[in-house]
């Protein structure tokens, strides 16, 4: 009905607000203008391949090199991606065209390749490479049109524009290696309002390279470096032969274009790579599912519990005739420590960490603050804030184990402060060995893990110590009802109360409702695709916690009421069970959507996978066990017992 989809489009347009309020400027990325002739640096950021997983720096290949390299002083999180940014020979000036320019510094000599590197180059073509370039901070795109199969008539005027990250190093046909070895660059400038007097000013919004692949015998070149270009049906590709020395000519035209797209937008064709439709179904989808479910469960609880409760209060006064049965049989044992109370604490005052550290960066994002066109400042944001939330793991911690009768304070805060990040840092340290094996710069340099040491042993144990220290001094949580001297005997369970029947009931439905934005997390990761939407991050990530909280609860209700007081460690593993469809659908990604072949790519997935696996467990187990604990409280404090 129109009035549905009108109400639609309103909401649509309020969420597409939360998302695109990167319009302002943030700090470090104000707009440079260029008058006609300044010059616009090209620099070089990496070379990357979905195959391999394993990026390298521009100079890794025999490209054409400027005189003096000098690499970017980079943040935390460049380096932890393997951005390497260089400066790179390329002469482009504000709104000159070039017809054909040859790179490298002698004018008509070709550039020889020893038969070493010609093997390189085409090892790095078969495998898929990609070459990064940036110009005033925006990256290279390739358009790519196709004809959208509409219907015939519309099939001559109506194209569709994608665009592609960086372009292809080269192609294959056949057993041959073909490199492309002239770039026609197209940059797109916006022309500034200026006053009458002064000059006009000009910014970059968009940067495009067409690649081509032409012989050598094909470019003709003369003592000014000029060269000409073949008619485009004659002329034949650059073969690249891996066993031989090869001759050949690096040249690039440079083409300017005026746009009427603002500096404010210019990420947006970047940006609107992926389709949008999809989230906006999978987010409606998600929310009716999790608040439909949300509701039956609430009912179906709050109306169990008050029958119960009633029934139990009565039941007092009356003589006790009824059996006892249900959760009020276990009121002397449900409070009663669990095994490992200081290992449980520690996984809980880490899953707080982490869940703090999400919230915020997720919400930061939301505001635009980490846009791409800031690069790395996402990862670096998440390191830093995951050594400042150290405080609150802590103390939350610490007032637990207080709780759960634990007096060695000191050793738990040291297991706080390394047990999580301990097994992630092993798991990154045996994972780069192998990406430093392979010369990759995805491999984290030495002086940058020191640092990262120095991080968690200065700011993140210093400060999980201070919280812990004020969470065990604080009082312990309140337990409604005494513990008895001896532990009860635990009637036999049923079959669907297994521990592993239960991860996989309580995981089903947070997995459901964040399955869609899995996936365009895991291209942004692993296809070098660009991560934006973060506003419906921020609605995934509350449905998440409102979906664990509820199943925790139900599966603690169904535990207590078969008279399994051992509630403790089984709520953890059970609400962290998305954890494990996680991990299916990681396995699902990689057969299906990757053609990662090779034993280190695949290595590499797994282990990052497995990672990945660990801190969502964390997570999602920390939000059931809080509660579910706070739950138990709630209705043991609402039962009278003598």
């Amino acid at each position: 009905s129109p009035f549905l989809q009108g109400r639609l489009r309103y909401v649509l347009g309020l969420l597409l607000l939360l998302h695109s309020t990167d319009s302002f400027y943030v700090p470090g990325v104000a707009p440079i203008n260029f008058h006609r002739n300044d010059p616009v640096e090209i620099k070089a950021v990496k070379l990357t391949s979905s195959r391999t997983q394993l990026p390298y720096e521009y100079y890794s290949l025999p490209f054409c090199q400027p005189s003096k390299i000098t690499y970017k002083a980079e943040n935390l999180g460049e380096v932890l991606r393997g951005d390497r940014i260089v400066n790179t020979p390329f002469q482009v000036s504000m709104n000159v065209e070039k017809k054909c320019e040859v790179l490298c510094n002698f004018p008509n000599k070709p550039v020889t390749l020893t038969v070493e590197q010609s093997k390189l180059i085409a090892e790095r073509i078969r495998e898929d490479y990609y070459v990064h370039l940036i110009a005033d901070n925006l990256p290279v795109a390739t358009r790519l049109e196709f004809y959208s199969n509409r219907e015939e008539e519309e099939k001559k005027k109506e194209k569709d524009v994608q665009f592609e990250h960086g372009y292809r190093l080269g192609f294959m046909d056949g057993n041959k290696f073909y490199l492309h070895n002239h770039l026609s660059f197209i940059l797109y400038y916006h022309r500034e309002d200026v006053e009458e007097s002064q000059e006009h000013t000009y910014r970059v919004v968009r940067f495009e390279v067409i690649p081509q692949s032409i012989k050598l015998e094909d470019l003709k070149a003369d003592e000014k470096s000029m060269c000409t270009l073949p008619e485009a049906t004659g002329s034949a590709p650059q073969e690249i032969d891996p066993t031989k020395e090869n001759q050949l000519l690096f040249t690039y035209s440079v083409h300017w274009e005026e746009s009427d797209i603002k500096w404010a937008s210019r990420w947006d064709t970047y940006l609107t790579m992926s389709d949008v439709q999809i989230h906006w179904f999978s987010i409606i989808n998600s929310v009716v599912v999790v608040f439909f479910l949300s509701g039956i469960l609430s009912m179906i609880i709050i109306r169990t519990l008050r029958k119960d409760i009633a029934n139990y209060n009565k039941e007092d006064d009356i003589e006790d005739t009824m059996e006892e049965s249900g959760w009020k049989l276990v009121h002397g044992d449900v409070f009663r420590p669990p095994q490992y109370p200081m290992i449980l604490s520690s996984l809980l005052g880490s899953g707080i960490q982490l869940f703090c550290m999400i919230l915020i960066v997720i919400f930061v994002a939301m505001l635009g603050m980490l846009s791409p066109s800031s690069r790395g400042a996402l990862m670096t944001t998440a390191c830093f804030l995951f050594m400042f939330m150290g405080v609150f793991g802590g103390f939350f911690a610490g007032r637990l184990y207080r709780t759960l009768k634990g007096h060695r304070w000191k050793k738990g805060a040291f297991c706080t402060a390394t047990l999580y990040p301990g097994v992630v840092f092993g798991i990154c340290f045996v994972l780069n060995c192998f990406i430093w094996g392979k010369h990759s710069s995805g491999a984290v340099p030495f002086p940058t893990m020191v640092a990262l040491l120095c991080m968690w042993f200065g700011i993140s144990l210093p400060l999980v110590y201070l919280g812990y220290y004020f969470g065990f001094r604080k009082q312990p949580y309140d337990n409604p009802v005494r513990t008895n001297q001896i532990p009860r005997q635990i009637p036999e369970q049923r079959w669907y109360m297994n521990k592993f029947v239960g991860i996989l009931m309580a995981g089903i439905l947070p997995f459901g409702a964040m399955f869609i934005e899995l996936f365009f997390i895991f291209s942004a990761i692993w296809e070098n695709q660009f991560y934006y939407l973060f506003g419906f991050l921020f609605l995934v990530f509350i449905i998440l916690v409102v979906s664990c909280s509820q199943i925790s609860i139900v599966m603690v209700y169904f535990q207590l009421c078969a008279e399994d007081y051992r509630w403790w460690w089984r709520t953890f593993l059970v609400s962290g069970g998305s954890a494990f469809y996680v991990l299916i659908y990681a396995v699902f990604y990689f057969v299906n959507k990757l053609d990662i072949v090779e034993f280190i790519p695949s290595l590499l997935y797994f282990g990052y996978t497995a990672l990945m696996v660990l801190s969502f467990w964390l997570l999602t187990g920390t939000i059931g066990f809080y509660a579910a604990y706070m739950f138990v409280r709630k209705i043991y404090a609402a039962v009278k017992i003598d």
